[in-house]
């Protein structure tokens, strides 16, 4: 499989975060899906590797930045098999650690990972997550769209990397790494948040929890990035937005 360019979103001398690139040929019927690397000191955490068919793709991605053997850790921020089936062929290569929701641990057998002593379950009373002594910080987006979701906050860049939260439904054309006007791309957003997002209680909830924290870049796993005007206007956007249960006449329709 093909891969275009990685980009670097930022970088500094001990610390770097990384875009891995995209498909150059788009699959039908496949969505887009971004992976990111964070390296500090010379040590490797990814966010959301993939499945199976980007496997090969995103590790020629990360080779280009940093040897396999310098991956120490792969955070998951659910259980989707776009984010985590191919957690078995990446701890086959690497002695990364896995942080992931104790409440999809359980359920890792399934992609074929059977040694539990290298999983870390996230949950309330454990949200720790450092790389050679840096300290991340780990934000509970339960039901956004799953039971057991998190975002992670990377201090130092001030990257927010969100899972499914600001994800887009479209396709890569290779020119769109950033949503700079959110109006002409809040149409891709619709469709995807008012179904999968619980409700506007929780957006509005998480909005509280990572506004404070002032990401100068919003990271999704799913489309463009979001920055400056664009990510204000998506946090104002999200946390007024009602979705998922405040719109259960919709789903199901009237009586």
């Amino acid at each position: 499989m093909s891969g275009s360019n990685t980009q670097v979103l930022f970088e500094s001398q001990d610390h770097k975060y990384i875009w891995l690139g995209a498909d150059e040929v788009e699959e039908k019927g496949v969505i887009r899906t971004n992976q990111y690397l964070i390296i500090h000191k010379g040590k490797g955490i990814l966010l959301d590797p993939g499945g199976l068919h980007l496997f090969s793709r995103v590790v020629s991605a990360v080779s280009q930045h940093i040897s396999l053997d310098n991956i120490e850790a792969i955070f998951y921020s659910h259980q989707d098999p776009d984010v985590s089936s191919g957690i078995a062929l990446w701890l086959g290569i690497c002695n990364a650690r896995i942080y992931i929701s104790q409440l999809w641990t359980r359920f890792l057998p399934h992609f074929g990972l059977f040694d539990s002593e290298r999983i870390i379950s996230l949950s309330e009373e454990k949200l720790n997550l450092d790389l050679g002594g840096y300290a991340f910080k780990v934000i509970p987006s339960h039901f956004m769209h799953s039971v057991g979701c998190y975002s992670l906050f990377d201090p130092l860049s001030s990257i927010l990397f969100t899972g499914d939260i600001g994800a887009a439904d479209m396709a890569y054309d290779g020119n769109t790494l950033f949503a700079d006007n959110f109006e002409a791309h809040k149409g891709s957003l619709v469709g995807f948040h008012k179904r999968y997002m619980n409700s506007r209680k929780v957006c509005a909830r998480w909005v509280s929890m990572v506004r404070p924290l002032e990401p100068t870049l919003i990271a999704p796993q799913h489309g463009p990035l979001f920055r400056k005007d664009s990510l204000r206007s998506f946090l104002t956007w999200l946390e007024n937005l009602e979705c998922g249960t405040d719109l259960l006449d919709t789903f199901y329709g009237r009586n």
